[in-house]
């Protein structure tokens, strides 16, 4: 009987409080919201996520889905563009009243955004189907011109000229400037890609000098673009000037992904100094993938700081009740809530420690990973051969640092497997450290052998061996190196040998090596080094068929 009357006495004292804490808590949720909008990128995410988790106190749903989706424009903008999906997606999911004028507003913002960043993955089709969804939400002309925009972009990318003319169309009718002089821009590039003989410059030029007219060097950046790409196979002179216009624009707005782009045409147009300009696109790109990197850590921690912060604010409001409460039902219901909250807060807080150490590491690790998968031994395998092929392709080479640029872009998008033929790529990757003092040899390698690998396993298997091969290249001082491909009941088995100075001793993992043990052992495969041969070394594999 005495712990009910508690319990009842319980009850009645938070019915009493409960609308006054309401409103309360929804003051302190708005406050941390219009803050986030008055403030830069990196702490405006931070008040964004404090505004969520208020709203979430109060089961005010259109709160946290709206803190959510300004949350996942900030990541798209930091170039965290799969953690930016992933949190709209999450936004969504508390937009349900789509008859609410600012829910709709908040919806066609989602989609858009998921769009963006699934365009900068290269994923054009989840793009298209985003932009689209965000048009069927947007009611405002200034939005639905840029929707329009974005998914004629995205058409125009997958070859729909079409698709990309009708919406530029509807993009067109606009009185927002910047709108209008950007489907202007691109319906002529949409026009000259359906008909070669169609004359573009008059509306290029016309948008490049509104463009001028309004200081506006993002969209200036985007006509020098254009132009460059039209000239690129008419004038190689123009196409470079416009180039090294589109690079010192991109240099004074400070924008990397700009200057990126510039350093990449004039490569490919500079004859005489591509070397220069790509080792400075190859700084730049490294120093952008580290920060794309840094920005996803960024906001994991933020994201734990204030589930922290929030744990924190919970246990203080527990205390503080029990407090009132211990002044009306003694001493008993406060020592029961004192050490309920105590170890409650304690094991949140442990748990959230847990998830944040282990989120960090894995980022970590898969970042490492696929820099030095994309980035290192990509251009380490160009620079071989370049080194030592007399009759390399100067334009083969250029295609192949486009491909590793392409594919190290945004690193964060998981893309495996290659349109070519797999036993085709293998024998291409070890052929391509042939040279005058190395000769390759590779047997059994055909297309049958690899027929039940799936994609992923052959991804890690091509990364394997091109790291044994770049650890030749730089350690074995070999001048025979041979592979052999055989398949034994239910696995394939890889032979590596070469006639290097082998490896004495107890075998020394360096980087490469290390990665090359994690990879196997990551597909249930098998290694071993044979360090007791006469001469060089010998690595035996083995990887599951099927």
């Amino acid at each position: 009987m005495k712990t009910y009357f508690l319990f009842t006495l319980l009850i009645l004292c938070f019915s009493c409080k409960k609308e006054t804490t309401i409103t309360q808590n929804k003051n302190i949720a708005d406050d941390y919201y219009k803050k986030a909008k008055r403030i830069s990128n990196d702490s405006s995410f931070y008040y964004f996520n404090l505004a969520k988790n208020s709203y979430l106190d109060i089961k005010d749903s259109s709160g946290v889905g709206r803190s959510l989706v300004n949350m996942a424009i900030i990541q798209q903008y930091k170039g965290d563009y799969y953690g930016s999906i992933e949190t709209s997606v999450e936004g969504n999911k508390f937009l349900k009243n789509i008859n609410d004028s600012i829910i709709k507003l908040s919806l066609g913002s989602s989609y858009n955004n998921m769009g963006i960043s699934s365009s900068y993955l290269y994923d054009f089709d989840n793009a298209i189907k985003f932009y689209k969804e965000a048009l069927k939400y947007a009611n405002k002309p200034d939005d639905i011109a840029l929707y329009h925009n974005n998914l004629g972009d995205a058409l125009m990318s997958l070859q729909d000229y079409k698709g990309a003319d009708y919406n530029f169309n509807l993009a067109l009718n606009t009185n927002i400037k910047e709108d209008y002089v950007r489907a202007l821009n691109n319906l002529a590039k949409v026009k000259y890609y359906e008909n070669k003989n169609y004359n573009p410059l008059p509306e290029f030029f016309k948008a490049l000098k509104i463009r001028q007219e309004q200081n506006d060097l993002l969209a200036q950046n985007s006509s020098y673009a254009t132009l460059a790409d039209y000239f690129f196979d008419k004038d190689k002179s123009k196409a470079l000037d416009y180039s090294k216009k589109m690079l010192e624009i991109s240099i004074k707005n400070d924008s990397k992904e700009d200057k990126l782009q510039a350093l990449q045409k004039i490569i490919n147009l500079d004859k005489e100094n591509y070397l220069i300009y790509f080792k400075e696109f190859q700084t730049l790109n490294d120093s952008v993938q580290i920060a794309r990197s840094k920005a996803k850590n960024q906001f994991a921690v933020i994201r734990y700081d204030v589930e922290q912060k929030n744990a924190l604010n919970q246990k203080l409001k527990a205390d503080n009740e029990i407090e009132r409460i211990r002044k009306n039902s003694g001493i008993g219901v406060l020592s029961l809530f004192l050490i309920g909250g105590f170890f409650w807060y304690r094991k949140r807080k442990k748990r959230l420690q847990q998830e944040k150490e282990l989120e960090v590491k894995n980022t970590q690790l898969k970042m490492s990973k696929k820099v030095h998968d994309v980035v290192a031994n990509g251009i380490y395998q160009v620079m071989t051969k370049i080194e030592n092929q007399e009759h390399f392709d100067r334009d083969k080479a250029l295609d192949e640092l486009e491909f590793v640029y392409e594919k190290s872009r945004d690193i964060s998008y998981d893309k495996t497997g290659d349109e070519q033929e797999f036993s085709k790529r293998i024998s291409e990757l070890i052929a391509s450290f042939n040279n005058t003092a190395v000769k390759t040899y590779t047997a059994g390698n055909t297309a049958l052998l690899w027929e039940t690998i799936s994609l992923p396993v052959q991804e890690e298997v091509y990364q394997i061996i091109r790291e044994l091969m770049v650890n030749m290249r730089k350690h074995s001082n070999a001048t025979n190196v041979a592979f052999r491909f055989e398949k034994i009941n239910n696995s394939v088995d890889i032979q590596y040998k070469d006639n290097g100075i082998g490896i004495s001793g107890d075998l020394i993992y360096n980087n490469g090596l290390r990665n090359t043990v994690s990879r196997i052992e990551a597909i249930n495969g098998t290694i071993t080094f044979d360090t007791k041969i006469e001469k060089g070394l010998k690595v035996n594999l083995s990887v599951p068929a099927s």
